[in-house]
């Protein structure tokens, strides 16, 4: 089916005839199963909820605990993440950013996300969207955003890391996917561009990408909360996750990303406007 940015199409599993996978530009973009909110099918996906489930721990064992998690997520899809930390956290209140307004239309109908305030979506571009929320506003932000096999370059930069930590409050986590392949020069470039903006840096990966053997997607984490990165039980869950994944973090990180250069800006972010579906 045509959208604003191209074609979406779903593709039903043969095995599970209420999954489905979302292609966007003949990429897949995310997996949903209707009958099981808390499915994740995408490795990078379940890593990524995994650091979430650390903070909530984290936050829930704190005698100042609050609601939540909020969180937003740069990049829609199907939101398959989303249903899955809100079937997880039913506290957490999310807002999922969508450039394609089309898309976002089409993903409600076709996937019955949940409605706001639980799930909200809002159309605009990323970084558009994320300049005009409110400091110390969200606990997670996640970057998703994909053109193509690509993230764009201007939600890739020290800018908009800056930006993302001004929206996190204290403790809060930035998650981002990155596809790189071999010798991974985008991952390790990220990876010192999210140290600009935040203390505790890590990169979650299958051990095979970390030896440069293929293409695949890599987690970016960027945090001020000095014990998250620590957390023993996070690095034993991406352990035991169906494909087992590392986390980098400290002086094993900083061997990886050696001198790479941080990424900059290269002209002014898109001013798109954003609107709610």
């Amino acid at each position: 089916m045509e959208v604003a940015t191209g074609t979406a199409e779903v593709v039903v599993d043969p095995a599970r005839p209420r999954s489905a996978t979302l292609l966007v530009n003949g990429v897949p973009s995310s997996y949903v199963d209707l009958d099981d909110p808390g499915r994740l099918d995408f490795e990078y996906m379940q890593q990524m909820a995994a650091v979430v489930d650390a903070l909530v721990d984290q936050d829930d064992a704190g005698a100042t605990a609050a609601p939540g998690p909020d969180v937003v997520h740069l990049g829609a899809g199907a939101c398959a993440l989303a249903r899955a930390v809100g079937h997880r956290h039913p506290a957490a209140r999310q807002v999922a950013v969508e450039l394609d307004g089309r898309l976002a239309e089409l993903v409600r109908a076709w996937f019955a996300l949940p409605r706001a305030p639980r799930l909200r979506i809002r159309e605009g571009d990323a970084r558009t969207v994320l300049a005009g929320m409110r400091t110390a506003s969200a606990d997670v932000v996640v970057r998703d955003v994909f053109a193509g096999d690509r993230t764009p370059e201007h939600v890739t930069t020290a800018g908009f890391v800056a930006d993302v930590a001004r929206v996190l409050r204290p403790g809060g986590v930035y998650l981002a996917n990155c596809a790189d392949r071999p010798p991974l020069a985008l991952a390790r470039a990220e990876a010192a561009t999210v140290a600009t903006a935040f203390a505790h840096v890590a990169l979650v990966a299958e051990p095979a990408q970390l030896r440069g053997r293929r293409y695949g997607n890599i987690v970016l984490v960027g945090t001020d909360d000095p014990g998250l990165l620590d957390d023993a039980g996070l690095a034993r869950t991406l352990r035991t996750l169906p494909v087992p994944a590392r986390m980098l973090t400290g002086a094993e990180l900083a061997a990886f990303v050696a001198d790479a250069p941080v990424r900059e800006d290269p002209a002014d972010p898109p001013t798109a406007g954003a609107s709610e579906t």
